[in-house]
């Protein structure tokens, strides 16, 4: 929109990013030269670095929709399998432990040290890929880069290696590699596709690199109810916001500009994250569907905490 339809950009009041790329640009038309302009026309809300949603999108959403996506599309048996995570990120930690709780034999891969520390302490062990290639029955990407899986990994699978997508983009996989005449591509089911080799090896390929979540199943209801109403909350605040910002500039304009109350100009021209307290007001909503109950504090608990009795809870810093 901000290359091609410019004029329909500058009218935008509010802008709210849930995905990483996203997120990623628009913190870079934000952040140029010390004293340059910003390039956003109104301020924006990071949902993907908010708590609940992201959450909900990723952790929770991948521990059943890699187990939902494997059944559906292959009707295997987990139990026993030999399974790869490539990545223990917040998707990558749901798969593997939805895999592990299958009885499947996990191993992790990572560039990360933190995450793969993470992993040790979880039971998981920390391979490279190139390593284990040989001896995996099930391959789960999962990190949000390009070229995780490659050709010299396919020429080195066992026959009946299944080969999945669970990131963020559908880069992974490069399949590209396996638009080779010496390979035949022989579709078993809609999302399913038998790689055939020259040896006769067979590799099973899910979505043709795709995201299995967006394209084999679909996501449980409370994670979509988590994750719109937490875009409908950030979108109603800087609608209200622009709102606010536009009546007082009337008030200024009908005063002659000697309009003596100050306007709090809290959001700008930049990238903010999702106020703590609609984050907890999300979970909220979400509580009775569980049968929840929230314990209050008392005053004087709160006074000790330093917190308000109806919150936020938490600093913005804090780490769920």
């Amino acid at each position: 929109m901000s290359k091609q339809f410019p004029a329909l950009f500058r009218q935008l009041r509010g802008i709210v990013e849930e995905s990483i790329p996203g997120v990623h640009r628009l913190y870079q038309m934000c952040s140029r030269e010390p004293g340059a302009p910003s390039l956003l026309p109104c301020p924006a809300i990071n949902l993907c670095d908010s708590v609940v949603k992201p959450r909900f999108d990723t952790y929770y959403a991948a521990r059943e929709g890699i187990i939902a996506g494997l059944r559906h599309t292959t009707d295997v048996m987990l139990a026993g399998k030999y399974a790869c995570i490539c990545g223990y990120g917040n998707v990558g930690k749901g798969c593997a432990q939805a895999l592990s709780r299958m009885c499947s034999i996990v191993v992790v891969t990572e560039v990360d040290p933190i995450c793969a520390l993470q992993a040790c302490m979880d039971g998981f062990q920390v391979r490279k890929l190139d390593d284990i290639i040989k001896t995996i029955d099930i391959l789960v990407t999962c990190t949000g880069n390009k070229n995780v899986v490659t050709l010299k990994h396919f020429e080195r699978m066992k026959s009946g290696c299944i080969v999945c997508n669970m990131g963020h983009s559908n880069t992974e996989i490069d399949v590209s590699v396996l638009q080779d005449k010496r390979l035949t591509w022989e579709r078993v089911r809609n999302t399913v596709d038998h790689i055939i080799f020259p040896d006769g090896r067979r590799i099973v390929l899910l979505a043709e690199g795709r995201l299995i979540n967006m394209s084999c199943i679909s996501f449980p209801s409370v994670v979509v109810s988590v994750t719109s109403c937490t875009e409908a909350l950030a979108l109603i605040e800087l609608w209200l916001f622009s709102k606010e910002k536009e009546e007082h500039e009337k008030r200024v304009k009908a005063s002659g500009g000697d309009f003596g109350e100050k306007f709090s100009d809290r959001y700008k021209k930049d990238v903010y994250l999702l106020p703590k307290k609609m984050d907890e007001y999300v979970a909220s909503l979400h509580l009775p569907t569980y049968g929840a109950h929230l314990t209050e504090l008392t005053d004087d608990q709160a006074r000790y905490l330093g917190v308000s009795k109806a919150g936020p809870f938490k600093p913005h810093n804090y780490k769920y």
